[in-house]
């Protein structure tokens, strides 16, 4: 499942030909993706111009001029490609040739910018729905999503306050969409390794006894909390330089692989010696509430 830093390389690589252009031709070439469409979907989007491209923890969401909300997410195998009639440029390094066959081709927005947008989705585990902008608080995908890790809002003493009380492990509460929106798997191993913190470290360990007695709603939050959200910085902003991490599906706009995963620290390294100076330890992986996790035993407590 894309991530935060997948879905913002998406978003970067369609900013320039989407945003400020108007939707000339909007089709749905199948009934359904992961959900039906809306019936009036082609038509709540022909005609419209795009006014801005932003993304909500791994959704992307266009803003039309009509006051409608265009809500995508990639799902498990979800790409977009641009296709421009004079784009002859040479893929990067890490291009992905892309399948000639159009079978998958679900969605297709033919853009004023002169581009074609496609949206290729094999699994058809993605999804779309337009939205009225002032109904989006009501939303049930986008309703309890906690804060973007990467916005003002989220820093130490917010990770406090959402994680103080909770007896579930570190990991499990970093997943948790509530406490913060956009993080998966991936990145929260990579973070954990980088502020050495265990994945099994009770989550509420980032809030202080002492700050709860002296009145601060949810604690105060202990150095774990401070090193844990400049890592959460760190690893989501390096991945995206990077253009994400392509495993399987990943891949950007122009048809380039992510390669963030040339420097993962800790996931997918079973069994590898770990890179923190000094540490000498191995990498290992348990099963975690269902999902893999990657850590060093040594370094991270």
């Amino acid at each position: 499942m894309p991530e935060l830093p997948e879905v913002e390389t998406v978003r970067r690589g369609l900013q320039p030909v989407m945003e400020g252009a108007k939707i000339l031709v909007a089709e749905a070439r199948r009934p359904d993706l992961r959900f039906p469409f809306q019936p009036d979907f082609v038509a709540r989007l022909k005609g419209q111009v795009v006014t801005g491209l932003g993304r909500r923890a791994k959704y992307l969401m266009a803003d039309l001029a009509s006051g409608d909300v265009l809500l995508m997410h990639l799902g498990m195998s979800g790409s977009f490609r641009v296709i421009k009639p004079d784009n002859d440029t040479q893929p990067g390094e890490f291009h992905y040739p892309r399948a000639k066959d159009s079978t998958h081709d679900h969605v297709m927005f033919r853009m004023s910018s002169g581009a074609d947008i496609v949206f290729n989705d094999p699994r058809r585990f993605g999804y779309m729905k337009v939205i009225a902008r002032n109904a989006l608080e009501d939303e049930p995908l986008l309703r309890g999503l906690g804060p973007e890790p990467l916005g003002n809002e989220f820093d130490a003493a917010m990770l406090a306050r959402s994680c103080a009380g909770k007896t579930t492990s570190l990991k499990a509460a970093l997943l948790d969409q509530r406490v913060v929106a956009g993080l998966g798997n991936i990145y929260v191993c990579e973070a954990l390794h980088r502020s050495h913190l265990s994945p099994r470290r009770i989550a509420a360990t980032l809030s202080t006894k002492s700050g709860q007695r002296k009145g601060v709603a949810g604690g105060e939050p202990t150095d774990h909390a401070r090193r844990l959200v400049g890592a959460i910085h760190t690893v989501l902003n390096d991945a995206i330089k990077a253009g994400g991490s392509s495993l399987r599906d990943h891949r950007q706009t122009s048809g380039e692989l992510g390669y963030f995963q040339h420097s993962f620290k800790v996931y997918d390294r079973e069994g590898e010696k770990c890179t923190t100076p000094r540490c000498g330890g191995t990498i290992k992986r348990f099963v975690q509430n269902g999902r893999s996790t990657f850590w060093c035993p040594k370094c991270q407590k």
